[in-house]
């Protein structure tokens, strides 16, 4: 199990919890905004966290956490992750799933089980460009699958973009936002240059009046559209 990270107790994007965050190391996408990219590149060079070590840190704050952050990499690349899920549930804790949507067999199986209280799934940009997101070829309809799993399971979820220029335009919102028409919740994020990014492009976030512009332009495909970080 390639557990890389725990971090204790923080108020994350799990609406209304308070979670423990497990970060999984590897991924299926080298994107060059990624803001976790030792996980992404170099995995190994952090040891992995014993699983008995974790559900014993779990269980000791199981009376003031309300459930468990599961994030990357890409945490549904490891066939283990499901080990974890389910010793979580074991404690009575919730689960929130952050995933790119390129595993649709390993989401489904989880969905299956009733394992997932929450999903964040990334929607990076138009799925036809996820080719310039990694350096090998990428099944985009295995997104597609993910989405419709997604929006058909009945469990609370977020599609979640980060509006990175050059990757998100106004083009791609439409494109975006005609593959998860109908959807609940679109957040739409603001870029952030930090210094450890793989490869960041040389570009400075888009202004506050362009993210408000795509806001109303997604709203014509889903039911609610939230910005952060603006």
């Amino acid at each position: 199990m390639k557990i890389k990270g725990f971090q204790g107790t923080s108020l994350l994007d799990f609406p209304g919890r308070i979670a423990s965050l497990v970060f999984f190391g590897h991924c299926n996408l080298t994107c060059p905004f990624c803001h976790n990219p030792t996980l992404v590149q170099n995995p190994d060079q952090y040891p992995d966290y014993p699983l008995e070590e974790l559900l014993a840190e779990l269980k000791s704050r199981s009376r003031f956490i309300d459930g468990v952050v599961i994030s990357g990499g890409e945490p549904t690349l490891d066939s283990d992750c499901i080990v974890l899920m389910r010793a979580v549930k074991a404690l009575d804790l919730q689960i929130k799933l952050d995933s790119n949507g390129l595993r649709p067999d390993r989401l489904a199986l989880m969905l299956s089980e009733q394992l997932l209280d929450y999903v964040a799934l990334d929607l990076k940009t138009t799925p036809t460009r996820y080719g310039e997101l990694h350096s090998a070829p990428v099944d985009h309809q295995a997104l597609g699958k993910s989405i419709e799993l997604l929006m058909q399971s009945g469990v609370d979820y977020e599609f979640r973009t980060t509006c990175v220029p050059g990757m998100v335009t106004a083009a791609d919102i439409d494109a975006i936002g005609g593959a998860i028409r109908g959807a609940g919740l679109w957040v739409l994020q603001q870029f952030v240059t930090e210094q450890e990014m793989i490869a960041a492009p040389q570009v400075e976030p888009y202004p506050k009046e362009v993210l408000y512009a795509y806001r109303d332009q997604a709203r014509e495909y889903v039911k609610e559209v939230m910005l952060r970080g603006v």
